[in-house]
């Protein structure tokens, strides 16, 4: 199977996990829960243009970026005691696995 289409399939699970771990969130932080969902559909979008374009470089640069802030809304998640260490430790390996694959991505010469 083509890495691009991994990377994919990796997003889209970690989107659809993401509903049952967010109905824990208080109303109040509607914000940060709403930050959560919206950048990883972001990088979800990203990863389908890129994989579409010729010139991937910018879209990739982008994803990588739009996964550290999804790792920083994860640790204050975490240190606001939404979700607990063992589900933050979960995500942000969820992420980092992402994020290797995008990085092999860009490293296969393919931008």
């Amino acid at each position: 199977m083509n890495n691009e289409f991994r990377i994919i399939k990796n997003m889209k699970q970690f989107i659809l996990s993401l509903n049952i771990l967010l109905i824990n969130y208080p109303k109040s932080e509607k914000i940060l829960k709403d930050k959560i969902k919206s950048t990883s559909y972001e990088i979800l979008e990203l990863i389908l243009l890129a994989n579409l374009k010729q010139e991937k470089l910018i879209e990739q640069q982008l994803i990588i970026s739009k996964i550290n802030m999804l790792d920083f809304y994860f640790e204050e998640s975490y240190k606001k005691k939404y979700i607990s260490e063992k589900t933050c430790l979960y995500k942000v390996q969820e992420l980092s696995n992402i994020t290797k694959m995008i990085y092999g991505w860009l490293k296969s010469g393919k931008c």
